[in-house]
């Protein structure tokens, strides 16, 4: 029986993903694309779940981006679909942006357990995490440039806005690989482990998220989206009214009577 591309599941409020294609170093295909977008919309819409974890199956990549045997030639038209997937993706060409939050309203906080390559649109999915944690033997790169295209899933906009301009127009522009070591000065990553320890990393940070208020979690990631790149005044109001929305719940209100009470806040996310 063949397995599924994306494995997911729920475990104690935090959702795993995890890109099932070992043997091509978790290449995205059409099967791929398509269920990373129902991932996606599921984390979205389930209350339940209050953080995710992404990650690549084995111990060799994370993603080695675009699978280009079968994802290219189906949206260049060089290749007809053979199968439900290439129908899916062709029909509904709206669910490879979802896939690569390209852009698609998540609010909810991501993770990413970079276990190897991380590479072209395998490096793109990690841009739209919000904290990395990789191996030690993990490298990064947008080498799409090498083969005379341009990485279209957010990094050239989101990679110099989260790294420095220069740093960011050198990954771009010569399409190099960087060491985890390096992606880690330079900011693109938050933590470099041993591989035995990246998950667990990962899952750290996952619990201690999921333990906070949820409607403060997600109003924060809210903030920093909206006001990003926007005058500081503007910035302010959006602040503003997300607070104004935080401080009038359930949460806001449970969360100082369990400080005073001297235990642990039953956050109901209302």
């Amino acid at each position: 029986m063949q397995m599924r591309a994306l494995l997911f599941e729920v475990r104690d409020g935090i959702a795993y993903l995890t890109l099932n294609r070992p043997q091509v170093h978790n290449a995205i295909n059409p099967e791929l694309m398509v269920q990373l977008a129902e991932a996606w919309q599921r984390v979205a819409s389930d209350d339940s779940i209050r953080v995710t974890i992404v990650t690549g199956a084995g111990d060799k990549a994370f993603s080695a981006g675009a699978d280009l045997a079968r994802m290219l030639p189906l949206t260049t038209r060089e290749r007809s679909p053979e199968d439900e997937w290439d129908h899916t993706l062709l029909n509904n060409p709206g669910l490879r942006d979802i896939a690569m939050l390209h852009p698609f309203a998540m609010d909810k906080p991501i993770i990413a357990a970079v276990n190897g390559y991380c590479i072209a649109g395998g490096m793109e999915l990690m841009l739209a995490t919000d904290i990395r944690v990789a191996a030690e033997h993990a490298s990064f790169g947008l080498m799409e440039v090498k083969w005379g295209l341009i990485p279209y899933a957010g990094s050239l906009v989101r990679t110099p806005r989260q790294i420095p301009f220069c740093n960011a127009m050198e990954l771009l522009l010569t399409g190099e690989r960087i060491d985890a070591h390096e992606a880690r000065r330079i900011g693109l990553i938050n933590h470099v482990l041993p591989a035995a320890q990246v998950m667990g990393k990962a899952e750290q940070l996952a619990r201690t998220i999921a333990a906070n208020g949820p409607l403060a979690v997600r109003a924060i990631k809210q903030g920093v989206a909206r006001a990003s790149g926007r005058p500081l005044e503007e910035g302010y109001k959006i602040e503003n009214e997300l607070a104004r929305n935080v401080f009038s719940s359930d949460d806001a209100k449970e969360g100082p009577r369990a400080f005073i009470e001297k235990r642990k806040p039953n956050f109901t996310g209302k």
